[in-house]
């Protein structure tokens, strides 16, 4: 009879944290304000105001929404900060910048709210991949954030993982 196979990773101290299960669920946008500009390129505050009277903002409800102009205009920030007074009230969340940025302040939140404690002096593996967008400032944050408790923290899989520190002493 063959010998029992014994999942050595699932019997170790060995723990793996995925940043993908901490995903924050809702619907992303993009809000292009180029529209609202004078050719695309010029603010005018008195039509840029209308325009955001106007706007029906609760299509954004629950969306988080990333602000941001696609032509080279010079925006000023307070037009910014006029819009997300208004999606304050439906969206979780504005930004300005990108897709890829507002999942960055997302995942930066997340990170720093985690509690860590259960890693304290084990090994840690980083899951390295996953099926929603994880941005890689996510995984430095929480590297960082590893580093001072975990005992080794690595990049991966179990089967295949990329050391990344380890406290030799321990």
């Amino acid at each position: 009879m063959a010998d029992e196979i014994i999942n050595r990773v699932t019997n170790s101290k060995l723990k793996v944290i995925d940043l993908e299960d901490y995903y924050p669920n809702g619907r992303r946008i993009l809000f292009d304000i180029t529209d609202w500009l004078l050719e695309g390129l010029v603010l005018r505050e008195k039509e840029f105001r209308a325009f955001v009277a106007e706007h029906n903002w609760s299509q954004y409800q629950d969306c988080y929404v990333a602000l941001h102009c696609s032509t080279d205009a010079i925006v000023p920030d307070w037009a910014y900060m006029l819009i997300a007074i208004e999606l304050q009230a439906y969206s979780k969340l504005s930004v300005i910048g990108s897709l890829d940025d507002l999942e960055s302040i997302l995942y930066a939140d997340i990170i720093s709210n985690l509690d860590l404690s259960e890693y304290q002096g084990l090994p840690v593996i980083i899951n390295g991949c996953s099926n929603k967008p994880v941005p890689s400032n996510a995984l430095i944050l929480l590297s960082q954030k590893l580093k001072p408790i975990a005992r080794s923290i690595m990049f991966g899989e179990a089967c295949s993982s990329v050391p990344l520190f380890k406290i030799n002493n321990f």
